[in-house]
């Protein structure tokens, strides 16, 4: 955790508070130590911009989750639209 905390230019506490808040939850390894994946550390430095700014740490999780939600939204909308192109319109007989 220590070193992930250096990594994202936060304290071990900041990255636990993240946890507890449900924005990420880093896999265990066999002897307990927490391991973070680079998706996890980038969204850990983005909340941390987010503090840094004056949000509390419980929006900044919201802001990042909703926006993550946004994301996936506007992906799938996209597959539905270009899988909608691709098919012929039905005609009429």
């Amino acid at each position: 955790m220590g070193r992930a905390a250096e990594m994202t230019g936060t304290t071990p506490g900041f990255l636990r508070s993240l946890g507890e808040q449900g924005l990420i939850t880093p896999l265990r390894s066999e002897g307990g130590h927490r391991r973070y994946s680079r998706y996890q550390l980038r969204i850990a430095m983005r909340a941390r911009d987010l503090v840094d700014q004056g949000i509390a740490i419980d929006a900044a999780c919201r802001i990042i989750i909703l926006e993550d939600q946004l994301e996936e939204a506007l992906r799938i909308n996209e597959q539905l639209r270009s899988s909608q192109h691709g098919q012929e319109p039905a005609a009429d007989t």
